[in-house]
């Protein structure tokens, strides 16, 4: 049986999908892709209930050059099986899952080939069910009906539809059927726009907007969303797709890329831009000073827009979030902030589960950028997110007002810094555990310092002027460890106390400190 439980990334699969980068060897290439198609034809056919020949699947892929080769792989995979499978083409993640959705596709599955902000040679999936994104555990099934070489005959029998392979260019491959799912995924955009601006066909007349994609999936925003509308979207930039990235990496979490856009937004006179990640999941944005509004400021404006709706909803956030977001949230908006766990599908899982337990939810986000609001499907749709504070810079220029407007009430730590700690050995897990559970102990008998309550995620800490959170990572033998302070240097002072208690594990690399 294969190794394939080394690709899973908590509810994604990621692996090297070409050679390029000295020492990193190919682990995801077709052969791999075909056997973890198997795997979810398997895992969906079973979930369902139905034959997989009468299952339709949409598969999308983000500009990497080993995109097209993992969709050939995917395709060895689906095809001796019969679904109808529509080949997407470039797209985006949040596009993948609207496959399932939208008239005249309404897919039972659909597949992103994506890594999102990771380098060139890298790549995955991502995978979508009408319910929304698969969990960990899906994934962890699916790599394990890959891994079994006999698993597709034991579940699904034997293959019938091998008469479907054709050649191209010297391959015998299965094809897929084209599709256009990008156009209806602008189209519903726009009419959202037109909807919310509620200033006719072009609401976005005199406006100037720049969008950064990076070179990833995003550019179709400027050019097929924005500037059909009105919007002035001249002076946006990396809007071509290119798997290398040549520019800087397409990541609203990238200072380089943050500060390419904020330069661009000044040098321009634009009123707003927005920056992509590369599958288009992730956003943020800066206002018309050139300031971000990202990380802290995103999960803000985010909050700010769904208070106008749903006032007093609950707000989902991960562990890093600062003291100052959940004063803004709580005193400024009039929302309820719960400070949850870091990783995309942690933050969403618990805005559904509050909302099942009867807690009005509306909105879970990341400091990433990752935004899920509950009126579309607790997606998180960076483009959406975008769409949203578009609608309201137009809706605000035409009161004279801007976006920064929004948030002139929040403020921000003094000092913030991350710090990423190797763990040396193997066993990394439970060393990992006991680091936490002797900080905390470390943390009761400090007459200085107190444990954040409620907390879940790691050990949070709060300094005379600031905090600080140390935690596991949710896949590397690192233990991240995030600053913040109310005072200017700040974090030299938490960075002394915890370099203090943590110089007692010979296990740790605290080099880094």
């Amino acid at each position: 049986m294969k190794n394939y439980k080394k690709l899973q990334n908590g509810s994604d699969i990621r692996g090297i999908a070409i050679t390029g980068v000295p020492g990193e060897l190919p682990n995801l290439t077709p052969d791999e892709a075909a056997d973890i198609a198997g795997g979810y034809l398997i895992w969906l056919s079973e979930k369902l209930g139905r034959k997989p020949e009468t299952l339709k699947i949409a598969i999308g892929r983000d500009p990497r050059v080993s995109g097209q080769y993992l969709m050939d792989g995917l395709m060895n995979g689906f095809g001796p099986y019969g679904p109808t499978v529509y080949d997407c083409g470039l797209a985006s993640t949040p596009a993948m899952f609207m496959s399932t959705v939208f008239p005249g596709f309404e897919c039972d599955g659909s597949i992103m080939i994506t890594a999102s902000h990771l380098p060139y040679n890298r790549n995955g999936f991502k995978f979508f069910t009408r319910e929304g994104g698969l969990n960990k555990a899906d994934i962890t099934q699916i790599l394990k009906y890959a891994a079994d070489g006999n698993a597709c005959e034991e579940h699904l029998g034997a293959p019938g539809f091998t008469d479907r392979l054709t050649r191209r260019l010297g391959k015998q491959i299965y094809p897929a059927e084209k599709a256009d799912l990008m156009t209806p995924y602008c189209e519903h955009l726009k009419q959202l726009i037109i909807d919310g601006a509620d200033n006719g066909d072009r609401p976005l007349e005199g406006m100037k907007i720049v969008v950064d994609a990076g070179n990833g999936g995003g550019g179709f925003y400027a050019k097929k969303v924005l500037a059909p509308l009105g919007a002035d979207v001249r002076d946006s930039q990396f809007l071509e797709p290119d798997g290398m990235f040549e520019n800087h990496a397409p990541n609203p979490e990238d200072k380089e890329a943050m500060a390419s856009i904020c330069t661009q937004v000044i040098s321009r006179g634009a009123d707003l831009g927005i920056i992509f990640d590369t599958d288009v999941d992730r956003s943020a944005a800066v206002d018309s000073r050139g300031r971000e509004i990202a990380r802290n400021g995103i999960v803000a404006m985010a909050a700010a827009l769904v208070a106008e709706e749903h006032p007093g909803t609950t707000v989902v956030t991960d562990s890093i979030t600062s003291r100052q977001l959940t004063a803004f949230i709580e005193d400024e908006l009039g929302l309820k902030h719960l400070r949850f766990r870091r990783g995309y599908k942690n933050v969403i899982n618990k805005a559904q589960e509050l909302n099942e337990s009867g807690t009005d939810c509306q909105l879970a986000i990341e400091t990433s950028g990752h935004a899920a609001l509950k009126e579309n499907y607790f997606l998180d749709d960076g483009a959406y997110l975008a769409t949203k504070i578009v609608i309201k810079a137009a809706r605000l220029a035409k009161e004279g007002r801007t976006l920064d407007s929004i948030l002139e009430k929040l403020e921000n730590p003094a000092d913030e810094k991350e710090v990423r700690i190797p763990i040396l050995c193997s066993d990394f897990g439970p060393y990992g555990d006991r680091v936490l559970e002797d900080l905390e102990e470390f943390v009761k008998n400090s007459e200085d310092l107190s444990l954040e309550e409620p907390n879940y995620e790691g050990v949070r800490i709060n300094f005379p002027d600031g905090w600080c959170l140390l935690r596991k990572s949710l896949h590397d033998p690192i233990l991240p460890m995030n600053m913040a302070s109310d005072m200017p240097g700040g974090c030299e002072d938490i960075r002394k106390i915890m370099s203090g208690f943590l110089a007692d594990y010979d296990e740790l690399d605290l080099s880094v400190l």
